[in-house]
């Protein structure tokens, strides 16, 4: 765990305590830039899912970025808005730690952070490191190499963000330090007037059965094309699923 990072992890946070690291981990690891070659790439999926037959490789790829979203997302993210401090998780600054399933289980990261100066001007340039450095070339590289749609990875990446600035909310956070937060999720455009694909990636709606309000996301993961998978308990199809898709469990 790094230290300067330590009072985040309390609670239901606890189990991301040990998600970034410094750089005398002794875990093997590979440079996260890897992920953009698509030797790399290949090299990553066949960790993953062995021999790769018969396999859905779009699927696959948005299947895997979920769980390295979800887990890069929620201490970047908490230490940015709770501790006003930026973190060095571009591609080019990180390695990845796999575990025994081929997914992440840690960022290894050179420091532990810089705390910001001054305010940043807005979520744009709070969250510049993960969106621009990191997001952005990953789902870049994965539309290039795999033909996995740009939507379904943003979107991803927009749920956990979303669900993170929710669960802060639930806390005793003072509504003004999720501002930034608030904002990357409500504004539409970016500064220089292209699209913010992190906007609005889940709707909450009233059903007349199941949970309600429901979380529903706005773009489906496409999970469901993986042998043995479900639907997502949030997924927009859960009322009519694709064909051949099986509904939640």
């Amino acid at each position: 765990m790094i230290s300067a990072l330590a009072p985040l992890f309390v609670g239901d946070f606890a189990r991301y305590r040990d998600v970034l690291v410094l750089r005398d981990d002794p875990r093997a690891s590979f440079p996260a830039r890897d992920l953009t070659d698509p030797d790399g790439l290949l090299w990553l999926l066949e960790q993953y899912e062995p021999g790769l037959l018969d396999v859905d490789r779009r699927a696959l790829v948005s299947q895997w970025s979920r769980t390295y979203f979800l887990k890069l997302t929620v201490p970047t993210v908490a230490a940015n808005l709770l501790l006003n401090r930026q973190l060095p998780v571009g591609l080019d600054t990180m390695d990845i730690v796999l575990d025994d399933a081929g997914l992440p289980a840690a960022f290894r990261i050179p420091h532990g952070g810089e705390v910001w100066r001054s305010s940043p001007a807005g979520p744009f340039e709070r969250f510049g490191t993960l969106l621009d450095d990191n997001f952005s070339p990953f789902i870049e590289a994965m539309n290039r190499h795999v033909k996995v749609s740009r939507t379904v990875l943003w979107s991803n990446a927009a749920n956990y963000f979303e669900w993170l600035v929710s669960a802060m909310a639930q806390l005793p956070v003072p509504e003004p330090v999720l501002k930034d937060g608030r904002a990357l999720i409500d504004t539409e455009r970016r500064p220089d007037g292209s699209r913010n694909r992190m906007h609005a990636p889940v709707r909450y709606l009233k059903r007349e059965c199941g949970p309600s309000p429901l979380r529903q996301r706005r773009h489906c993961c496409i999970r469901y094309l993986l042998p043995d998978l479900d639907l997502c308990e949030n997924c927009p199809h859960i009322d009519r699923p694709p064909k051949g898709a099986r509904a939640a469990g």
